[in-house]
């Protein structure tokens, strides 16, 4: 277990002061210890960032700073200031301690202005003071530059990226000394995130003290200044983050050396397996044409609002179409019905496993076999052996870290939830896989396992298409790259010679079409 004793000096810039400072930090859930005595300092004008796998003590470790949660030992200071042991949320926000959390908190039904001023409407005599709520909501908002958004539109109707802007206004306008950004860009286009590590480097020049913490390593060395690493609730090192490349800070956070994130070469794709034919998802303004083979990973790219996920769910029957087929092994699959589809062979992770995927009140098991229960059981009975022994056959190889088969799935990390869904579409014998961003949220030694496993669910004779808002990742994982921009499908390229600059642009509004760009042939070899 690393100690203290491994942890390399805190880089203070210049004489300055902590503006918070953890020591010794401990909190423990029954036999399990989430933290192990952690310290942490954050500097006015610096960005300090947590790293490390699900499950190391980062999520405890805000819930602290935050007051969600109480420590159970350890000191707490803010300005050198000591804060009680049993500090309230509202106590933590009055001290300076703010959080953009990677699901926002605003309400998606009040407009902007309410969302801003939510808890401190300016009123005389106890009337609200409209003209004096709306110059307060755009003093906030130009401070994240955003002066010209309408304070009448509801939160609802905004982008994510905007949003997201929106929430930094309010934590700031509260007066925030330390702005904690928890997985912020998870949602965001590649461009979006840019704009917003920008806005958090501004706040860097603003003297506001930032924790950052992303499963996205690259942004970490585009903004960091130090990095602290938990593993296992303990406190590993403290090392301005220069010290390090993706390679040594990946080592640190797991413990050990992950040589290859993405997979190495795979074999030739065979026979189509996924066709789809003039499908029109509502909203497209022409038919959507794609062929995925068997053994083939194919990628799609674009904005936020493209109409990737769409694309994805119509093709599962999840949304309807005004034509087109989609053809499973040279079978039509009948549109509209889900059911249908995963009759016919298709599986789809949606990007939300939360809302959409699992059932967090039923256990590992039931998760895995709610699909496919008749498969477990004879004359309308469950037999418990048969379907244990269907579940364990259809987790093989899938490398999933669990106590019990009977523990909630919600017990488990990111990475092992997403691998309990794929394990329920496996149990179907599914021969095509649609994975919608299949590693969002998950940390960087389960990506490395999610990675292989798609590969290898490829090399069973699999068709995979995947989509993600991290170019890296479809570029490393994908055979192909099949580019969507305003809910078109504008180019087809091979991963192996498309670059993250060419893909931004053939997806950006006034990007043009590839050199080389090509509709998808069902009989060319990769």
């Amino acid at each position: 277990m690393p100690t203290t004793e491994t942890a390399a000096r805190e880089a203070s810039p210049g004489d300055a002061a902590p503006v918070l400072s953890l020591r010794g930090i401990s909190k423990e859930y029954g036999p399990v210890r989430a933290l192990d005595g952690v310290n942490l300092d954050l500097y006015p004008g610096s960005v300090h960032c947590l790293a490390g796998e699900n499950g190391a003590g980062k999520s405890t470790l805000i819930k602290i700073l935050t007051g969600a949660v109480q420590r159970d030992g350890g000191d707490y200071a803010i300005e050198e200031r000591q804060l009680r042991r049993g500090l309230t949320p509202t106590e933590a926000r009055t001290a300076g301690v703010g959080v953009v959390y990677q699901e926002l908190s605003l309400l998606p039904e009040l407009t902007v202005a309410d969302n801003l001023c939510m808890g401190a409407f300016p009123s005389h005599a106890g009337v609200v003071d409209r003209r004096g709520q709306r110059d307060s909501a755009r003093a906030m908002l130009d401070r994240v530059g955003l002066a010209g958004l309408d304070l009448d539109l509801t939160v609802g109707e905004l982008p994510t990226a905007t949003r997201q802007l929106v929430e930094i206004a309010r934590v700031l306008a509260r007066e925030a000394k330390v702005v904690i950004f928890d997985e912020p860009t998870t949602a965001l286009s590649a461009e979006e995130a840019d704009a917003l590590l920008a806005r958090i480097t501004a706040l860097r020049a603003d003297g506001v003290a930032v924790l950052y913490i992303s499963h996205r390593l690259e942004e970490m060395f585009a903004i960091g200044d130090t990095v602290t690493v938990l593993r296992d609730g303990a406190h590993v090192l403290t090392q301005p983050i220069s010290d390090f490349d993706e390679d040594s800070l990946i080592a640190a956070m797991v413990g050990r050396t992950i040589s290859n994130l993405y997979p190495g070469v795979r074999s030739r794709p065979g026979q189509a397996r996924l066709e789809v034919r003039g499908l029109r998802p509502l909203g497209f303004p022409e038919p959507a044409d794609l062929t995925v083979r068997g053994g083939e990973i194919v990628g799609l790219a674009g904005l936020l609002g493209s109409g990737r996920s769409e694309l994805l769910r119509a093709v599962f029957g999840a949304d309807p179409v005004t034509g087109g087929q989609v053809l499973v092994d040279g079978a039509a699959v009948p549109a509209g019905s889900t059911r249908a589809a995963a009759r016919r062979g298709i599986g789809l992770l949606t990007e939300d496993r939360k809302e959409s995927g699992l059932l967090p009140e039923l256990s590992i098991e039931e998760n895995i076999a709610v699909a496919s229960w008749r498969r477990a059981s004879s004359r309308g009975l469950v037999r418990r052996g048969r379907l244990r022994r269907h579940v364990e056959a259809a987790t093989d190889g899938l490398r999933l870290r669990f106590g019990d088969w009977s523990e909630p799935v919600s017990s488990l990390s990111g990475g092992n939830q997403q691998k309990v869904l794929i394990a329920r579409w496996r149990a179907l014998d599914a021969k095509v896989l649609l994975l919608d961003e299949p590693t969002k949220g998950v940390d960087v030694g389960a990506k490395a396992d999610i990675y292989q496993i798609v590969a290898d669910l490829a090399a069973s004779g699999m068709a995979i298409v995947v989509v993600s808002s991290y170019l890296p990742e479809l570029l490393g994982l994908c055979d192909r790259v099949v580019v969507v921009k305003e809910r078109r499908l504008v180019a087809d390229i091979s991963s192996a010679e498309a670059t993250e600059e060419e893909v931004l642009r053939l997806a950006s509004p006034t990007g043009g079409a590839a050199s080389g760009a090509h509709e998808p042939d069902p009989g060319e070899s990769q």
